[in-house]
């Protein structure tokens, strides 16, 4: 909801396979050593087919000082670039976003090393950079060969920093750190009311025990500042042999160029215009023996809580870093086990998953004491009105949205339980019910975008949406309920989920139409005020808190939600479809003319996938998307054209006719007029959201489903295209959306946005390998569907509750099969097919014996269900 220069948030969408190759506990030195193998240009640039190896590994070898890089744990993260520098990136606090931080504070501006007066990332090139799971690298030429590791352990408000020396002679090296301090909190921003000029004080540098050490303390000179006292700490376990401290101090990019406050006037600077850190060096003399490697381990660590809270921080982080990076591969690995996939007919959605699953884990954010205030959209700074002690959350974005969204969180609760990450969404879900709840006194209203300060951008009783957010909330609750059984967090979140949407009706439909008013996910001249998307997710909404609330036989709520439902649901599609639009409109116009008579409004944004994409659980019928069957097939049909679709994936705004007064380059599929401009723009959402559509609809074909799963995962895997190996970012390379390799670092999009996953992790263990958990009411179906062309899909250790799954599904001939391996999950199993399309049944057997099955027609095709015993059930269809 933030605006920014180029690419606006508020114009986006609201953001056990055997393993033959990876990182083991064993290689946590060779990473050091510099003996770790690495994989550079692994994935085919197009297409689906593509090695067998799953490397644990990703490496880049061009372009490196134009790149960033990015190092995460949930205490605190490290933005640079691929070559160890710290250009001035981001924009929030434009090119203040980068650099060393722990939430809701940045530590410093960087961090720079150099070797007899040679510093590494200029004078020393840096040869290949590697992102490995939870950890990245840099190579650099050299008579003394360096290997540095960054990392940061979790549960720790610090970032550790590995060089790893050798040399082929006996030496001394003469080893300069330099450490340049920015000490700021997260809000306010660069245009905000106080802005970050205001609130930001001088930076003051020491020397003690070995450790630069940098303070800022006091209180800003505005209304309702509040004293504050923040720390960094920066040194080693070695000690050095000489300090200094200077106002400057940052390696070769001393003396700083310094950001304009607005232009791409110079591309690439060192500080920003509010900049009011300071810096300082250490040196040491490091004795090297011939042919043998030294690490030497460098912590970043501070508080916002004063120099004794940050030095406990430091002496935590240096006190075994070695066995930290140990504990961090095996935590990731452990993340890697869950859900691990086998797609032999498309490698690279594979290896899309495997990295999709570090993507969430790399988002994960945690603050204390978040002081709750509503800024108005940065124009007010009142006194807060509560405080949430603390909040673990998904943050959204790097580097300029590492914080609480609703939008994101409710998206990627979807990937996460797919990847059995089953706790941060529970934290992220407490944390926007703890904060709306103290923001809006109750009211029910979910909060849109909370910075980790407890500032609160957008989200209000006072603010005009976001309505699709406080609708989606009880989805959320809902299917973290299905997949894990949490009886106790259904509880805990049932008063706030029924409130959500008796906030809507109360508020939000004045004309008592049914359809909600308010701002959703895009916001554009022209659109009416109730908007399909926040309809489409109330439809869902309503129909899960029903579920929820017959689960504790509160009939008051579940007979109201269910009748709400019905009286939507029966009205949709004489409302909201577009006939000559072959799709749904966008919004309607303002019910409260009785001349415009709900309108519809077609402007070709991303939300005419919604329909399709969301799920509706009705009682007694299948799960089946709000659009109908035929509507459904005649949407996505056309959003796959090339006025909606470009090579990676889903335009956040389509292409219209040449007459259009806007006017609107490319291709037109229809002849509606708008007077909004295309916007070719492909976020990972919107192709992720047409990922799931697809899916819902058995539409599985390679310029189908397939061909949206490959646009997000060539972002994330494709060397001719990432920025970051293995990270996905918010924007594809797009016709109007530049790629960001090319953009100066203080305008770019995010390096890694988390919502991408949605369209990688859902797709493939929800629809693929057909992994559908009800365990509030007992029950598991898994009824897998091949996606066309492909013979096998398989996964092991798929998280259901307390147990998991395993899962194979293959075409062999006439012979379908669906094999399943049950560990500790007590439910009633269904298993079963989608048949391919055509094929009819000759047979069906269940561990070698015919069983009574059922035939159930649904929007993925024909599925065929037959009730599974035992914990290996194994079902054979016979195919005409």
């Amino acid at each position: 909801m933030s605006p920014r220069p180029t690419v606006r948030r508020s114009t986006a969408p609201p953001r056990r396979a055997r393993r033959t190759a990876g990182v083991t506990l064993l290689a946590a030195a060779t990473i050091l050593a510099g003996t770790a193998s690495a994989t550079a240009g692994s994935t085919p640039p197009q297409g689906t087919a593509g090695p067998t190896v799953q490397p644990s590994e990703l490496s880049e070898t061009t372009r490196l000082a134009d790149r960033r890089s990015l190092v995460v744990g949930d205490r605190a993260y490290a933005m640079g670039d691929e070559t160890g520098l710290y250009p001035a990136a981001g924009w929030h606090i434009r090119g203040e976003m980068g650099g060393f931080w722990t939430q809701p504070i940045k530590l410093l501006d960087g961090l720079w090393f150099g070797l007899d007066g040679a510093w590494l990332g200029k004078d020393v090139a840096a040869q290949k950079y590697t992102s490995g799971h939870g950890y990245s690298r840099i190579d650099y030429s050299g008579d003394v060969s360096v290997r540095r590791t960054d990392f940061v352990p979790d549960g720790i408000r610090a970032t550790l920093v590995g060089l790893t020396l050798q040399s082929d002679t006996a030496k001394t090296v003469k080893l300069d750190v330099d450490a340049h301090s920015e000490l700021m909190a997260s809000y306010p921003w660069g245009w905000t009311t106080p802005s970050a000029a205001n609130a930001n004080l001088q930076d003051t540098g020491a020397y003690a025990d070995g450790s630069l050490r940098f303070r800022e303390q006091g209180t800003p000179s505005y209304p309702n500042a509040t004293e504050h006292n923040y720390a960094a700490f920066v040194g080693s376990s070695l000690r050095p042999t000489s300090h200094a401290l200077s106002p400057n101090n940052r390696g070769p990019q001393d003396p700083a160029v310094i950001c304009p406050a607005d232009g791409t006037t110079p591309a690439r600077c060192d500080d920003s215009l509010i900049g009011k850190g300071t810096g300082g060096r250490l040196t040491y003399d490091v004795k090297l023996a011939a042919g043998q490697s030294k690490t030497i381990w460098f912590a970043v660590a501070g508080s916002d809580d004063g120099t004794s809270a940050a030095q406990r921080e430091y002496r935590r982080a240096l006190s075994s870093p070695d066995a930290l990076l140990k504990a961090k591969i095996r935590d990731r690995q452990k993340i890697d086990s869950l859900s691990a996939v086998d797609l032999p007919g498309d490698r690279l959605l594979q290896q899309s998953v495997e990295w999709s699953k570090q993507n969430l884990a790399d988002s994960v954010q945690e603050a204390r004491n978040l002081r709750i205030r509503d800024v108005n959209e940065g124009k007010d700074y009142p006194a807060p009105v509560g405080t949430v002690e603390a909040a673990r959350w998904f943050g959204a974005g790097f580097p300029d949205y590492p914080w609480i969204f609703a939008t994101d969180g409710e998206y990627m609760a979807f990937a996460a339980v797919a990847a059995g990450q089953f706790d941060t969404v529970k934290g992220h879900l407490r944390a926007l019910r703890d904060i709306s709840d103290i923001l809006n006194n109750r009211s029910g209203k979910v909060a849109h975008e909370v910075v980790p300060t407890g500032d609160v951008y957008f989200g209000s009783n006072q603010s005009a949406g976001n309505t699709d957010e406080t609708v989606k909330f009880p989805s959320a609750v809902a299917l973290l309920w299905r997949w894990t059984g949490d009886d106790r967090f259904r509880d805990s979140m049932y008063d706030f989920s029924v409130r959500n949407l008796q906030y809507v009706y109360r508020e939000l439909d004045k004309d008592g139409d049914g359809w909600p008013e308010g701002l959703a996910n895009v916001e554009r001249a022209g659109m009416g005020v109730e908007k399909l998307d926040s309809t489409v997710y109330l439809a869902r909404g309503l129909r899960d808190l029903a579920d929820l609330a017959a689960s504790k036989g509160d009939t008051t709520v579940q007979q109201w939600a269910t009748a709400r439902a019905n009286d939507l649901e029966s009205r949709f599609e004489a409302q909201w479809w577009v006939p000559q639009a072959m799709g749904y409109a966008d919004s309607v116009d303002d019910p409260a003319n009785p001349a415009n008579d709900n309108t519809p409004i077609f402007q070709r944004h991303w939300i005419g996938v919604t329909p399709m994409e969301a799920v509706l659980t009705r009682p007694g019928q299948p799960a089946s998307p709000l659009a109908s069957a035929e509507h459904g097939q005649i949407a996505l049909e056309q959003r796959e054209k090339p006025c909606f679709t470009g090579e990676f994936g889903l335009y956040h705004t389509g292409t219209g006719p040449t007459s259009d007064p806007a006017g609107n380059p490319g291709p037109s599929c229809d002849p509606i007029v708008s007077q909004v401009k295309s916007e070719r723009a492909m976020f990972g959402l919107n192709t992720a959201i047409m990922a799931v559509a697809e899916g819902n609809f058995g539409r599985m074909d390679v310029d189908q489903q397939q061909f949206y799963t490959t646009g997000n995962a060539r972002i994330q895997l494709d060397p001719s295209v990432w920025e970051t190996p293995g990270a996905m970012p918010e924007i594809a390379p797009s016709p109007d959306s530049p790629a960001n390799i090319g953009r100066p670092f203080y305008d770019r999009s995010m390096s890694l946005q988390a919502w991408g996953a949605y369209g990688i992790l859902w797709p493939v263990v929800h629809q693929q390998l057909g992994v559908a958990p009800d365990l509030g009411h007992g029950k598991v179906a898994v009824v897998p569907q091949l996606p066309e062309g492909q013979q096998k899909v398989a996964g092991s250790n798929i998280r259901l509750g307390r147990g998991s799954v395993d899962v194979s599904a293959r075409l062999a001939g006439k012979e379908l099969r669906t094999d399943v391996r049950i560990k500790g999950v007590g439910a009633k199993f269904t298993v079963g097919a989608v048949l391919p399309a055509g094929a009819t049944v000759k047979s069906v057997t269940l561990d070698g014996r015919s069983a009574p099955y059922q035939l159930v027609t649904t929007t993925r095709g024909v599925e065929v269900h037959v009730a599974a015993r035992g914990s290996s059930p194994s079902l054979k269809i016979t195919l005409n």
